[in-house]
């Protein structure tokens, strides 16, 4: 299996790197994990996803407040359809930020180091955080290389769940590979290993997006599969970039 996905993840790259954009392509990409929205530039995000017989819709809206600091906003509403859960009604609201510590032009390397912040407000078992936290705060570091084709990139989150009783933190090992290929396709391949300091909330997700860019908006569609419960769970998402 790792051979079978080490050899693909080869072919991809080159595809990638063959049909490189040109920087209007580039600088829309907005789905680019190491994306950064220029001053004054607003991005709207439209999701759906399914899974655990759940429904969710969202709304976020990220704001460019420098070409180094973007701010950004989320609200999430779901339709449970196991009535005896009882998880109906507004899910999650979230402030986030990401900040550019590091610029690709500041070394010879040319990686992008990015600081993340945030706090979310509300949230049940599908939104993939412990069914009894009411809030969590996150603070992580992303590093990562952008190339015409293909976008590299790892960030390490730190989440912290307070509560009397059962107050726990976790980390988030999160590596991703993003490919621009032939007109305006994109594929976006991530991993996602959670460390908790309570072992019984340990998770891993393989997660996938499929995308489709005309201009300065994206069509998307994405899967995820969490291995420790053996759940999956699909989506569609649209990004406009102001």
């Amino acid at each position: 299996m790792k051979t079978l996905l080490c050899g693909l993840t080869g072919i991809m790259i080159a595809c990638g790197s063959a049909y490189a954009m040109d920087d209007e392509y580039l600088n829309a990409d907005t789905s680019d994990p190491l994306y950064m929205l220029e001053t004054e530039h607003l991005l709207s995000t439209t999701d759906v996803e399914y899974g655990n017989d759940i429904l969710r819709l969202g709304q976020a809206f990220e704001y460019g407040m420098n070409n180094r600091l973007n701010m950004g906003a989320n609200v999430h509403y779901q339709f449970d359809f196991v009535r005896s859960r009882k998880e109906r009604g507004f899910s999650s609201i979230e402030i986030n930020g990401a900040y550019r510590a590091g610029l690709a032009d500041d070394n010879s390397a040319r990686v992008s180091t990015d600081v993340l912040f945030g706090a979310r407000f509300g949230g049940n078992r599908h939104v993939r955080e412990p069914d009894f936290a009411k809030s969590t705060y996150f603070a992580g570091l992303r590093v990562g290389r952008q190339w015409a084709g293909v976008t590299l990139a790892g960030t390490v989150k730190s989440t912290w769940v307070f509560d009397d009783t059962r107050g726990m933190s976790y980390i988030d090992f999160i590596p991703e590979v993003y490919f621009r290929m032939i007109e305006g396709w994109r594929l976006g391949v991530g991993f996602d290993a959670r460390v908790a300091t309570n072992p019984a909330y340990d998770r891993e997700w393989l997660k996938f997006r499929l995308i489709k860019q005309f201009g300065r908006t994206q069509y998307g569609a994405t899967y995820a599969y969490e291995y420790e419960k053996e759940d999956s769970t699909v989506g569609l998402f649209l990004n406009i970039l102001f």
